[in-house]
């Protein structure tokens, strides 16, 4: 099974990557054969040029080399703050490079006319890891998780992936080293429940 992990954090001793990292062990440990990606440390260039936001294939080399990798995977994980409600600006940048008309989705009439798209991916299942500093009820009370609606129906699920998971960890900024060890031990759970549903198609 083939499996791609992507962090959105420029701190590489972050809890982000601490997230990353146990997912990639985990999916690892459990045989997938999984492709792992730092966005900051790859130097990955967020901004979409001219002839992909026209829908052109991109001719960037490490854009194309993500795309194939998320053409080919039965897992995907995305791991990331939340940053006003969305993702930061590298991992946002990455939706939109990857995440390309005739890569990820495609219409029936070759275009889109508003018709319902027609997801290309492959992957059975997606797991969403972000963190916040807003406690949870607040987040939903008066935010209502746009993260969540986000990755879950407007990318993952527009794209063809019909299983995804998700967790929101927080709040960061005052948890105790017993608190992230509780929600790397839920992240890995998470994981491991995604494997078991790729597994299982």
């Amino acid at each position: 099974m083939r499996a791609m992990v992507v962090i959105g954090h420029p701190v590489p001793a972050s809890f982000n990557h601490a997230l990353a990292e146990v997912v990639r062990r985990t999916w690892r440990e459990a045989g997938c054969d999984v492709a792992y990606h730092d966005l900051a440390a790859e130097g990955f260039d967020p901004l979409l040029t001219t002839e992909e936001a026209r829908g052109r294939p991109s001719e960037n080399t490490l854009v194309q080399a993500h795309i194939a990798e998320l053409q080919s995977c039965d897992l995907l994980a995305v791991i990331h703050p939340n940053c006003w409600g969305a993702p930061p600006a590298i991992m946002k940048g990455w939706i939109d490079r990857v995440f390309a008309p005739g890569a990820a989705y495609t219409f029936a009439k070759g275009d889109d006319r508003g018709d319902v798209p027609q997801g290309l991916l492959r992957a059975c299942a997606a797991l969403v890891l972000n963190t916040g500093n807003t406690p949870s009820d607040r987040e939903q009370a008066v935010f209502g998780d746009p993260l969540d609606r986000m990755w879950r129906e407007g990318i993952l699920r527009y794209c063809g992936v019909h299983h995804v998971l998700r967790a929101l960890y927080g709040v960061v900024a005052t948890s105790t080293a017993a608190d992230r060890a509780d929600w790397l031990a839920d992240a890995e759970a998470l994981a491991l429940r995604a494997q078991d549903l790729a597994a299982q198609i």
